[in-house]
């Protein structure tokens, strides 16, 4: 698939563990030296059980995300839900329509494994990004990581 005009890009799921290593890198870059999360809140049991993307532009891993299958639905909802995160892209390659194809792809794993909805605990900066591709807010800010995020909730149809 292609994002921008110069820039081809893969996307695939991460099959082995080196492939895990390098989304894992990634999520380093963005969220532990660029955002200062602690790694213990970074990294957590989810990996062992989510379904994770690795998006590759000439053959270098640029960005990555994570689908999550909960346990139960959100508060107020039916169904199965999951939930999509750990989304990260390289700041030399933000802007080229790496997000977009990242969360196209995590919701269609999402459509394709029959679940309901998906929601995402969004920074604030970045709730314009999921909205445009249908997520509506739902509750309060809250602080994850030392950081103000809002969940948002998107109904997945069966296509």
């Amino acid at each position: 698939m292609t994002a921008s005009e110069d820039i081809k890009l893969v996307i695939s799921q991460i099959k082995n563990e080196a492939e895990l290593f390098q989304a894992l890198a990634i999520r380093e870059v963005v969220f532990i030296e660029e955002q200062h999360v602690p790694e213990t809140i970074e990294r957590d049991t989810e990996d062992a059980r989510a379904y994770h993307l690795l998006v590759f532009a000439e053959g270098h891993a640029i960005g990555t995300g994570r689908l999550v299958v909960l346990p139960s639905a959100p508060k107020g909802e039916k169904g199965t839900w999951g939930q999509i995160g750990r989304m990260a892209v390289l700041q030399s390659h933000r802007k080229h329509g790496v997000g977009n194809l990242l969360l196209g792809e995590l919701e269609g794993e999402a459509r394709r494994r029959g679940l309901t909805g998906v929601l995402v605990h969004s920074q604030l900066y970045a709730l314009g990004f999921y909205e445009r591709h249908g997520y509506r807010t739902v509750g309060a800010v809250f602080m994850e990581a030392g950081i103000e995020h809002v969940e948002a909730h998107k109904r997945l149809d069966r296509s």
